[in-house]
């Protein structure tokens, strides 16, 4: 085996090289997974563009654990593996090291930006609810909502505001419309996936609602709560520091964008088709809204 090479006078610390070879396993995820995700991120300044990117593929890795089961891997076998994942996460974020890339990436971020346990383990409680849980009561739905979503928005925000003179006061003002803007983010995608979810996962996710079976009615009362969560989310992303505000921007208007095509979208047809958004029409929400933040 040939020995690893040494340092040059004048290189970076070793550990540099793995730190990137771990961010860019985390970029690589956002590239394979999400396009309107990861066409907003582009518009984020470093550091918090690196940031953002590792807060997305730990959440990506985790959601694919328990919404792309292999056929020979049991229920027990993918909430192990979300367990160890969990675990790994702790101790990463307390030692700053792991020999999960990802997890390495998403670690580094959360010290560098405050991020704690009691934003990931919610989320996790949320991933493991999906093993078992095939609908939920309104109760259950804000509890999975708020631990599948909000709190991601939650660390995202830690991300935004690390160089904040206050980063803890601009916090707790703006936490309200970051959970609001995760909270909308991930009804738009249930509503849109309520077809796949029902027939590949067997699962519902709205209260009271059946998907083999929602009408217009129910469609635009979902709606109509997304578009409130909306609303109040423009108002803390105004907000928001420079260097992350217009990334965010674009991501808000291309899922109000997203929200007024299921809008328009008769019930049976979401019942049967997955609703986009498509490229040209993502690349002309871009291109507005860097017009109108440079005038």
């Amino acid at each position: 085996m040939r020995a690893a090479r040494r340092p040059r006078p004048g290189d970076g610390p070793a550990y540099q090289r793995y730190d990137a070879t771990a961010q860019a396993a985390a970029e690589l995820v956002i590239g394979r997974y999400s396009t309107s995700f990861g066409l907003a991120t582009r518009l984020l300044e470093t550091p918090v563009r690196g940031d953002v990117r590792a807060i997305y593929a730990l959440v990506r890795v985790a959601d694919e654990i328990v919404d792309a089961p292999r056929p020979d891997v049991t229920v027990d076998d993918q909430r192990a593996v979300l367990d160890h994942l969990e675990s790994e996460v702790g101790s990463a974020i307390e030692r700053g090291l792991s020999s999960d890339l990802v997890v390495h990436a998403f670690a580094r971020t959360a010290r560098r930006c405050g991020i704690r346990m009691d934003l990931v383990e919610p989320f996790f409680a949320s991933m493991r609810t999906d093993l078992t849980r095939t609908t939920h009561d309104p109760a259950s739905f804000a509890t999975y909502v708020h631990g599948s979503a909000e709190v991601v928005g939650l660390m995202c925000l830690r991300a935004f505001l690390t160089e904040e003179v206050d980063p803890e006061q601009a916090y707790a003002r703006l936490r309200p419309g970051a959970q609001r803007l995760g909270a909308a983010f991930q009804k738009v995608n249930f509503l849109r996936d309520i077809a796949a979810d029902r027939e590949d996962l067997g699962r519902g996710y709205f209260p009271g609602v059946d998907p083999r079976a929602v009408d217009d009615a129910e469609r635009d009362r979902i709606l109509d709560d997304v578009d409130a969560d909306l609303a109040a989310a423009a108002v803390a992303i105004a907000q928001l520091p420079r260097s992350s505000r217009r990334a965010v921007e674009v991501a808000h208007r291309l899922f109000a964008e997203l929200s007024a095509r299921l809008r328009r979208t008769p019930a049976d047809q979401l019942r049967s088709e997955r609703i986009r958004v498509p490229g040209p029409r993502k690349a002309a929400v871009v291109l507005d809204t860097l017009v109108r933040g440079a005038r």
